[in-house]
């Protein structure tokens, strides 16, 4: 796992500084320790130097002879055997197993009886403890500040490192379609390349986007302008007399036309549902109630052909949407209602306020869908198995990609008593609408 910029920061400035206290913790050994054992190693060698003159061999007998230079007041010479010749048995016999505030210094000579050991000890000086109370004192202390400062570190980076966690905030909470550039005077300096190259990034999408746009108008001029003249084509060649023979086959060409035509307009609307570009420019506040009015009435021609009542119970309720995108919407519904509703059957368009929210909901008494099949149906090009019709499977995709960019949700349950298809949409309320 990767370690975070201010766990790196803190081990990076922690090494130097434990260096950096461990250096001071030398410096101040060297200069108050130090010296002080130095001189006293240099003043009991010079002691046991001192005692080493004054052995000598009598009568074939190791003795220590008076005169001279004065003898230290600790000291214990030994022969070769380690039987004590002069001075203070008590003294250890090497250097360093002294006791507690007792500094020694052993010598070794040669004499005409063997070797001699000489050792010469002397109480420590009381600056000798002081500076190493001292010297540990300097320890403690270097390092409880070591401590502390790297706590304030921690601190001071958790602080500095806010503006790019606001900055992370910032981006985080933007919608979809909202590719404004990001204000370089609200960013740190240090963070100012890195505002540049996102605002880069959202201009060259948004480029990409705009660019998409206009694919998709020209592509729709270019289909649906054919494909309405050949409908028109064949509807005057059906009226003629002539063309009495070829009426069946006829009418096979226009169903396939119609298909044709509105699996076109159903690609060109999901291509545009999915480009989330400038959306909040085009939204502009729809009251629900008439929108969904003039909507279903389009589709009162189809449905009185077909042998459906088609109904609406309308109250006032107002969304800020685009409108073409909530007309694709609507139309998919009721389209696909009638589209799986048998003759006789009834379809009903709703819009209305439910625990505050604005919604749109289609319900038919048709085949309904089976509950394991409510998700996959809102995939593209989906059909539910041996479902009649001829449809492409894009019309709840469409459904669903539009009601996303609107921050709506859509459900879909069984009709009243539990027969048919219900299909609600719920919109944001006023508080939580994206602009």
């Amino acid at each position: 796992m990767n370690a975070t910029i201010s766990r790196r920061l803190v081990f990076w400035l922690a090494v130097p500084l434990t260096l950096l206290a461990l250096s001071s913790v030398l410096i101040q050994y060297f200069n108050d320790v130090a010296p002080d054992l130095i001189r006293t190693d240099r003043r009991l060698k010079a002691a046991a130097a001192a005692v080493a003159a004054h052995v000598m061999v009598r009568d074939g007998e190791l003795v220590l002879v008076g005169g001279g230079s004065p003898l230290p007041e600790r000291f214990a010479v030994r022969d070769a055997a380690q039987r004590l010749i002069a001075g203070d048995a008590r003294l250890p016999i090497t250097a360093g197993s002294a006791a507690a505030r007792l500094r020694s210094a052993t010598a070794r000579i040669e004499t005409a009886r063997g070797p001699v050991t000489v050792t010469v000890a002397d109480t420590v000086q009381a600056a000798g403890p002081a500076a190493r109370f001292g010297f540990m004192s300097t320890l403690l202390w270097d390092f409880v500040q070591l401590d502390v400062t790297l706590v304030l570190v921690w601190f001071g980076i958790r602080l500095g490192l806010r503006p790019l966690k606001r900055l992370r905030d910032e981006i985080a909470a933007r919608s979809p379609h909202d590719l404004r550039p990001i204000h370089a005077g609200s960013v740190p300096l240090e963070l100012a390349p890195l505002a540049a190259t996102l605002n880069r990034l959202f201009a060259m999408l948004g480029a990409a986007a705009q660019s998409q746009q206009q694919f998709i108008a020209n592509t729709a001029h270019q289909l649906r302008t054919p494909i309405t003249g050949m409908l028109a084509q064949l509807d005057l060649l059906a009226a003629e007399p002539a063309a009495a023979p070829l009426r069946e086959r006829i009418a096979m060409l226009q169903e396939g036309a119609r298909q044709l035509a509105h699996a076109a307009n159903q690609l060109l609307t999901l291509a545009r549902a999915d480009s989330a570009l400038h959306l909040a420019a085009r939204n502009q506040p729809v009251e629900l109630g008439a929108f969904a009015g003039e909507v279903t009435a389009k589709f009162i021609d189809r449905a009185l052909a077909a042998d459906i009542d088609l109904g609406a119970e309308l109250q006032p309720a107002s969304v800020l949407a685009d409108p073409s995108l909530l007309d694709d919407l609507l139309g998919n519904l009721v389209d696909n209602a009638l589209k799986y509703t048998p003759a006789g059957g009834r379809v009903t368009v709703r819009a209305g306020t439910q625990n505050g929210r604005p919604y749109l909901a289609v319900e038919d008494n048709g085949p309904g869908i089976p509950e394991n099949e409510r998700q996959h149906v809102r995939r593209r090009f989906y059909r539910v198995q041996n479902s009649p019709g001829h449809g492409s499977g894009l019309g709840l995709a469409i459904v669903d990609e539009i009601a996303r960019l609107c921050n709506a949700a859509v459900s879909i349950e069984p009709g009243l008593q539990g027969v048919g298809t219900k299909i609600s949409v719920l919109f944001p309320g006023a508080g939580t609408a994206d602009g």
